[in-house]
């Protein structure tokens, strides 16, 4: 058995270039020299510094393992030289995602996302990271569920004697601080009562019944954290592929239907999560629609060789076309609901202080 090696991928919004809709190639830049500093001292094997939208994201590879404090530290502290950028660029939001005066540890409930896994590296191992911006952690829990429990998107699970078994899920409850392991297809019924409410119950790791990780995400909800709308999640997705676990087709597969989620203008709306390629990952429409980039890389002792942009292809297109209806339809909604989020999710917006203000004119039906 080979050494392990572990993925982190570590991603906050610093300052947005113009509003939330970009991330200012000064920014960038300074997370660039951050990476290869410390990859010069050897606390990583490798590294790619990436973004969507207004989100950058550090993606690495070490043999520390999963919450390592000094990658994490890492993480805080490039953020924090990002975040002096951005204020001196004067660029929206700055720091907006670090919610905490110091690091305490880990990045975990301090506002970065964060996922991370360690296994040991197959002969061949590709990996896609997904990053999607204006979304929730629970946007991945659909498309995880068709990459590891639908047989009809994953032919693996009826013809691959590996992949025959199935899927272990580890879903989290994001409100209780809980979370319970389903295996599928044995729980499937009962999974999807749970993770049919991706704004509460979110798949944070997949697992192949012999215990191979196989996917992981980052589970943050900022409000949660802060109390209050200080920015959406932008959450962020590993999968490993091939070789006992579903090909890249069947993990790109999903998103060819740009499903519903929670997000969008000032976090408080649904729409369709539109796949694209990293030239058209800044959202612009109403801040939106949310949409989400795919990175392919092949991990080479921990060396990234890549990464190829797998939303580049036409082949979706179709999907991109889809999405962009359902966003002329679902905005001429406007305030209302399906499109605006219903008011348990609206909590931590105006709704508190709107209602406060009305309280006494309130009165009782007869």
């Amino acid at each position: 058995m080979g050494e392990k090696i572990t993925l982190s991928v570590i991603k906050a919004d610093v300052g947005g270039f113009v509003g939330h809709s970009d991330v200012h190639p000064a920014l960038l830049k300074k997370a660039e020299e951050c990476l290869a500093e410390v990859k010069k001292k050897g606390l990583l094997i490798d590294y790619c510094r990436s973004k969507v939208g207004d989100d950058i994201a550090l993606i690495m590879t070490h043999k520390r393992g999963v919450d390592d404090v000094e990658i994490h530290r890492f993480a805080w502290e490039t953020f924090e030289k990002v975040t002096e950028v951005a204020r001196e660029y004067g660029q929206y939001g700055a720091g907006q995602d670090l919610l905490a005066e110091a690091f305490s540890g880990n990045v975990k409930g301090m506002g970065p996302g964060v996922a991370e896994i360690e296994f040991v590296e197959r002969e061949s191992e590709p990996v896609i990271i997904f990053l999607a911006d204006k979304t929730e952690p629970g946007a991945w829990n659909y498309p995880l569920f068709k990459m590891f429990a639908d047989p009809f998107n994953t032919a693996g699970l009826v013809i691959d004697p590996k992949m025959h078994n199935g899927f272990n899920f580890e879903v989290d409850d994001l409100i209780e601080k809980k979370k319970i392991m389903f295996s599928c297809p044995e729980d499937l019924y009962d999974m999807l009562i749970f993770i049919g409410a991706p704004g509460r119950f979110v798949i944070k790791y997949v697992f192949r019944k012999d215990g191979e990780v196989a996917a992981a995400t980052s589970t943050q909800r900022l409000s949660l954290i802060a109390g209050r709308y200080v920015g959406k999640d932008d959450p962020v997705m590993m999968v490993r592929c091939q070789s006992g676990l579903p090909a890249v087709g069947e993990v790109l597969e999903p998103f060819s239907m740009p499903h519903l989620v929670a997000g969008w203008m000032r976090g408080s709306h649904h729409g369709p999560l539109m796949p694209v390629s990293f030239k058209n990952d800044t959202p612009t429409r109403f801040d939106g629609p949310p949409r989400v980039v795919a990175h392919g890389f092949q991990l080479s002792k921990g060396r990234f060789i890549g990464p190829r942009d797998m939303f580049a292809d036409p082949a979706f297109d179709r999907a991109r076309s889809i999405a962009l209806k359902v966003t002329d339809y679902i905005r001429r909604h406007g305030p209302f609901e399906p499109h605006r989020l219903p008011l348990e999710e609206m909590e931590y917006t105006t709704m508190p202080s709107v209602m406060e203000k009305l309280k006494d004119r309130f009165v009782a039906v007869e």
